[in-house]
This record gives structure tokens, sequence and C-alpha cells, in this order.
């Protein structure tokens, strides 16, 4: 993707306050909202003008995204064979970077860009069960199987150097003109995706689909990044041959969790098992202590500072939430990757013009890295969509963590955003704690915000937007822009993907000394025909009910109870179900919404010990309150929601008692979904 062009446009500079003016993508104007909750904020005389103007950010991103999401999701889907509107003539499953034939031409399927796609609708399938979105990443996986047989340039099966191939015609064929070989983190993020997959299909009782149909081309990948993780390659950018830190990262994870698929699976990848920590050993070695970010690519003699969205899209795609703020991994909210995300951000600041005016500390549309000349060097829709998703990733994990620990490594970001925080941890009750939380998610917000301000008026978005005046640039409606908007929005709903690391210590034990080593791969044909037909979730959510407020009593219970759907494979049943509470119900700002109910993981009917929900998903057009809480299989339960207020009075849901049974099934997940009335 790589064709320069040379653009220059009038100046459009964006202040701070234009952040919070929404461009209207039939959108409601922020003076129509008039709800209790930014009244009662902007009502109140102790409330910084910060924090105001962080409510305000909030509800007009909150309706961007509203809006904007529906969009995403159709013009991803768009953009994928055989049936999608912009991808006429592509085969089956694959997927067109996007619909520009020419100035430029994108009319291929990027095999690194599709996995990253993929994995955006797996994830969205672990979330939410969707017959045709499954339909889809069934017709990617049978289209990929094919692909690894296809020679090209890069090679063939029979060694595994042809899986290193970076992009294919739209038909499945190969791409035999010159351009940047082997790009060799294309077979770690396929596998990567896969194994998301073939886990939803292991707990959802078809191991056999995963063990015969899938793993088969999981273990070509596999095999490919064991033989081949040592040797240089070019970038996601196709520009640079070196080593690449999100390569060397996405090729870690691919081995990690490959292994613990292979034994979930009853057979075995000890080439993973003896590979993976020399990767993450090797990965250790971009970090520039001295300059606080990562070198994003290394081995490389090319007269660039490495700063670059490497680093933010590396702690995006490989977000545990298990490992907190690892280091060694690069979590979005370790010390390192927060003090890259600063340094990439703020190497933007002077160099567009459409960022003057904009304060330090605050979002700013940023690119890949600034010494770019594609198209002139311009921001990314993508990439700044991940600078947001970077700390809506953190937050989640502070939040689940109870505390923000500052390092001195990242000492310089947080004082971007609160000036009088220092090197130190901050429990959740203190001040500092809730300012940081505040800062940064107004931080996240603004950067959401930029792309609502330069996307098309009818919400598209292309590749890039001018540095000069924010007119979309380059390739029209870009897949992976789309993609990077719905994970980037999920982050910020609290919605988080499944974790990779467990407990295999080559996730993140960091070995003494490095070591070259690679293992020899075996390679086989592995070519996918079809998928068993009928493969749907293993168990569905509850049902809603609504109660009265009121008190908490020993009254006949309404109740609410998963059901599980029965399918033809056997499965493993759960012992315990992680159960997502969802009520509706309208609050104003600094009121909190519990759970409590009359077993110990409710607090037993004490106020204070029940489970604070999350208003991540929260909107004027859908205010809900949700939370997970553990419970053991055959637990019955009775339970209300409360409303804590500022000053800490309780008020409760009439009578009678909501009721949960925790059904029996395959799925270690389920839902219930409640509305409150008064």
């Amino acid at each position: 993707m790589d064709l320069v062009q040379n653009v220059t446009s009038a100046l459009l500079p964006i202040t701070s306050s234009q952040l919070l003016q929404p461009i209207m993508h039939g959108v409601s104007s922020l003076l129509l909202l008039g709800s209790c909750a930014v009244q009662s904020v902007l009502g109140r005389p102790d409330v910084s003008k910060a924090r105001r103007e962080g409510v305000l950010l909030k509800r007009a991103v909150d309706d961007f995204i509203a809006t904007e999401s529906d969009l995403a999701i159709e013009q991803l889907l768009c953009n994928i064979g055989a049936n999608g509107c912009h991808a006429d003539g592509a085969g089956p499953g694959l997927v067109v970077a996007s619909p520009s034939k020419s100035d430029p031409d994108y009319w291929y399927t990027w095999t690194r860009d599709a996995a990253l796609v993929f994995k955006a609708l797996v994830e969205r399938l672990e979330n939410e069960y969707d017959a045709d979105i499954q339909t889809e990443i069934v017709n990617y996986i049978v289209a990929q199987s094919k692909l690894q047989t296809v020679s090209n340039p890069s090679g063939d099966l029979s060694d595994g150097r042809g899986l290193g191939e970076a992009k294919y015609q739209v038909d499945g064929t190969a791409f035999t003109d010159a351009w940047g070989r082997p790009q060799r983190d294309g077979p770690a993020l396929r596998a990567i995706t896969m194994i998301k997959y073939s886990k939803w299909l292991v707990a959802n009782g078809y191991k056999d689909t995963a063990t015969d149909l899938v793993w088969p081309v999981i273990r070509n990948d596999l095999a490919y990044v064991a033989q081949y993780w040592n040797q240089t390659g070019f970038d996601l950018w196709e520009e640079v041959q070196g080593s690449s830190f999100f390569t060397v990262a996405s090729q870690h994870r691919a081995l990690v969790e490959g292994n613990a698929l292979a034994k979930s699976l009853g057979d075995s990848c000890s080439y993973c098992d003896d590979i993976a920590p020399q990767v993450l050993c090797f990965l250790q070695t971009f970090w520039a202590d001295s300059e606080g970010y990562v070198i994003s690519n290394i081995n490389a003699n090319n007269g660039r500072s490495g700063k670059d969205a490497n680093s933010a899209l590396t702690a995006n795609h490989n977000f545990d939430p298990a490992l907190e703020c690892d280091a060694a991994t690069f979590q979005p909210c370790s010390d390192k990757a927060l003090s890259s995300h600063k340094v990439w951000v703020d190497s933007f600041r002077d160099i567009y013009s459409i960022n003057s005016g904009i304060d330090t500390g605050a979002a700013v549309a940023v690119g890949r890295y600034p010494e770019d000349t594609y198209y002139n060097g311009n921001p990314w829709y993508l990439n700044t969509l991940a600078a947001a998703e970077q700390l809506y990733s953190a937050m989640y994990v502070w939040d689940k963590m109870g505390s923000i620990t500052v390092t001195d490594t990242s000492l310089e970001f947080f004082k971007a955003l609160v000036s009088s925080v220092s090197a130190d941890t901050y429990d959740s009750d203190s001040d500092t704690y809730k300012s940081i939380m505040d800062a940064v998610s107004t931080y996240a917000d603004g950067f959401i915000a930029i792309v609502q301000k330069y996307a098309d008026d009818d919400g598209h978005m292309a590749e890039q937007f001018d540095r000069n005046n924010g007119g979309s640039l380059s390739a029209t409606d870009l897949t992976w822009s789309y993609a990077s908007f719905l994970s980037a929005v999920a982050r910020r709903q609290g919605i988080v993907p499944g974790g990779w690391a467990g407990d295999d210590a080559a996730a993140t034990s960091v070995p003494d000394s490095c070591m070259a080593t690679s293992v020899g791969g075996s390679y086989s044909t592995a070519i996918i025909s079809d998928f068993p037909a009928g493969q749907t979730p293993s168990s569905g959510g509850s049902s809603p009910s609504t109660t009265m407020t009121g008190t908490a009593t020993t009254t006949k219970a309404t109740t609410t109870k998963a059901t599980a759907t029965k399918t033809t494979t056997a499965c493993a049943q759960a012992t315990a179900i992680s159960i997502t509470f969802t009520v509706k119900k309208e609050t104003q700002f600094g009121q909190t919404v519990k759970i409590v109910g009359n077993n110990a993981k409710l607090g037993n009917w004490d106020t204070s010990k029940g489970v604070a929900l999350s208003a991540s998903k929260y909107t004027n057009s859908n205010p809900v309150w949700s939370g997970a809480v553990e419970m053991p299989v055959g637990e019955k339960v009775q339970y209300k929601y409360i409303v804590t207020n500022k000053d800490g009075s309780v008020v409760w849901e009439a009578d009678p008692n909501r009721a949960y049974s925790v059904a029996t099934g395959c799925s270690s997940e389920a839902e219930a979904e409640d509305v409150w009335q008064n």
C-alpha cells in the first residue's frame, strides 16, 4: 500500500472547543441533550471546567458511536466476498482491503488485514452470537486454507515460505508483481484469529470441528512462525525490511495461544513451547530505556526515529485483561506502553496543521510515524482510533485492579493529564485515582471526536485524512478503518477479548538470555471444503423481567433463568458460570447502580458489599448498567438492584425480589437482562 501523492490544501486548525462540536451524521446536537446527568454536572459550581468539558465530550461521542456503529459493521461486511456490496468478484471469505482500484489500487486481499478484520468479527461473535457473521468467519477459514496452498513469489507450502506472502488477487490467485516480501506477521495473525474461533467452537461443544478442520490450518502457520521468526521481513506498513515489534509480539502470542489450543484438543505443539520464550526475550530488545519508547523497527537502517503506531497496535492486538499491566508483553496499561503512547502521539502535535492550537495533553490526529511521506504523510483513521483503544483497555484493567500504579517510566504520560501526579500507587478510593480516570477517559474520547470530525459527512472512513484540511484521502472505505472503530468502541463499552496467556509461563517469563533458535517446520495441505451446519451456541441468554422500587424482602420472587440449547455434539459441562447482569435505569451524575442478593457473591443483602455495575454502555437512548458475577452451576439466588447516591444514601427496587437459577450447560457465560421500574 505504498504509492506517493503530494496533496496541498488550505489550513484548518482544530481547537479544543471544536472537538466538542459534533459533526452531524444524523446525531442530535448537544444543545438538545438536556439530560439530567448533563444538567447536574454543568450546574454544579464545584465541578471543574475540565470535568464539565469531559461530560460534554462524552455525550457527543456517545451520539456519534450510536450512529457510526451500524455503518461501520455494514461497510466492513460490504468489503468481504463474495456477497459484499463492494466486493463483487472477490472470493467467498476474502477481505478486500478497499473498493479503491486506482490511486491507490487496494483491490487485493492482504493476509494481515484480513486476519485483523476477522479477529474483530470473532470477538463480536464471542460477545453476541450472529449467524451471518459466523458464516463469514467460516468462509474466511475455508478461503485461508486454500490460500496456504497457492504458490507465489515468496515460495510455496512445501517449506512454508509461501505462507509469508503479503497479498493475493481478490479471486484467491497469486499476486506476482514486485512487492515488499516476505511479511512475517501474516501467518501469526491468521493463526491467532483461527485459534480464537477454535476456542469458541470448543467452548460450545464442537471440539471435533476445531480438531479436524481448523487446527491443521493453524498448525501450518505456527510451524512457519517457529521456523522463520528470527529472520527479517517487511513491517506492517510494507516499507521497512528488518525486525518489527508488531510482528514479533504477534508471533509470541500465536505460539503461546497455539500451544494451549493444541493441549485442549488432545494434541501438542512442542516447538511452540520451546520457541515462545525466546521470541518474548527478543521482544524486550525493542525498548529504548533512555528514550522512553519502543523502537518499532530494528535491524533496519531506515533513518527513522522508531516512533510508530506499530507500538499502540501491538498493545491493542495482544491485550489480555488477565495480564493486567504486564510490561514484558506490552499490555495497554503497562508503563512502557503508556510512555510509548505519549511519545508517539506527541510526535504529531507540531507537524499536522489540523493539530494547531490543541492543548498539550489533549487528543490530536495521529498517523503512522512522523517521517511518513506516503500521500504527503497524513493522519490515519485506524491509528487515531488505536490511540483511543489503548486507553480504554488500560482503564478497564485499572478498574478491575482497583488501583493505578505510576512509575518513573510512565510518569510523563500521567503528568500530561494530571499535573499533580507523582510516581506512586493510587487506590480506587483516592481522589488522584478518580482524577486520572476522568482525565484518561476524556483523553480517549478526544481521539474518537477527531475521527468524528474528519470522517465523511455520511460517516464513511477512508485510510487517511489530510494533515492540512482534514479531508479524506487515499483508499476509500478502508476495511481496517471500520474494524478499528468497532474494536475501539467495544473497549469503551467494557467489552474485552478473551485472554490468550493462560497460566503458561512462556507468556510472561523472560529468559535471562536470548537465543535465536528455530525449528524446521512440517507443512501439509489442509484445504477445507465445508463446515458442519448448525453449530450454534450451546446455551442461550436470559429473559428480561421487571420489578418495582423498594427494599429487600423474602416474598415470592420473579424469576430470570438462562436456558441451555441442545447440541448434537457432546461437550464439557461448565462448573461455574459468569453471569452478566444488565439493568436499564436512568441515573444522574454521581449515582451508581449495584446488585445485591442473598449469597456472598452479592453481599448477603448488605448494600455496602453489593457489586457495583458499570455504566460503560450507558447512553441517553439506552441507559444500561451491567456487570459480571461468577456463580456455581445449580445456584439459585435472589437479588435486587439498588442506586447509591453520592451522599451514601440508597434507593431500592420494590418487591418482589428477583431470582436467578444458574443453568447447566457447556457455556461458561450467561446473561440476565432486567428493567428498573419505579
